[in-house]
């Protein structure tokens, strides 16, 4: 019992620390521990390429909002040429310049691979607390720095093409085939995320 006793005092210490750092922070996230988390090899590529367009860590709406107003970030239409939004619950729909001209010329592309058939993003760019809030529904959102904290990356679902959830191997074949000619040329890099069933593209400065 008193062993009980002393595992449920812990929890409560190491609990109550969190909560204490958080709210000395004003946040719901530890920046600390955030920036302890080591990126895999396979996606550190992508984090490179992000710190190359001279955007800070997105920490909040307020450091998003700077970009805006200098025009750094630009805004992502809802509908485009092959493309089209889905409502974003945890991502805002701006990018920097290259990403979003990137994300256009891809589904302009995939719209004339498949004769006006249209590709669905998920996620944009995300600041620090949109991460928190998504780890708060979805268990597998990255703990540590994510190339959305930077404006340069998207994700494209692999389920879900004209704003239908449906596997189709057909469109997603040829939204594959799109993502080499990009990645092949040097402008993105690219991750199948099975756990999102989508794509995660981080457009590199090219």
């Amino acid at each position: 019992m008193k062993k009980f006793l002393c595992v449920i005092f812990g929890c409560f210490i190491s609990h109550f620390h969190y909560a204490q750092s958080s709210k000395n922070t004003g946040s719901c996230y530890d920046l600390n521990e955030v920036l302890k988390v080591e990126p895999t090899p396979l996606y550190k590529p992508h984090l490179d390429a992000s710190k190359s367009f001279g955007v800070k860590l997105l920490k909040d709406t307020k450091t998003i909002q700077k970009y805006i107003n200098s025009g750094k970030f630009h805004k992502i239409k809802k509908t485009g040429k092959g493309y089209r939004v889905q409502k974003l619950n945890y991502s805002r729909a701006y990018m920097v310049s290259k990403a979003k001209t990137t994300l256009e010329k891809m589904g302009a592309r995939f719209s004339k691979e498949t004769k006006g058939h249209t590709f669905t993003v998920s996620s944009i760019t995300r600041t620090l607390e949109d991460q928190c809030r998504l780890r708060r529904v979805n268990s597998n959102a990255s703990l540590g720095i994510s190339s959305h904290n930077y404006g340069n990356s998207f994700d494209i679902s692999y389920v879900r093409f004209n704003d239908v959830l449906k596997y189709n191997p057909k469109m997603e074949i040829a939204l594959e085939k799109v993502l080499k000619y990009y990645a092949n040329a040097g402008r993105i890099y690219y991750i199948k995320e099975r756990q999102q069933s989508c794509y995660h593209i981080t457009v590199r400065n090219y």
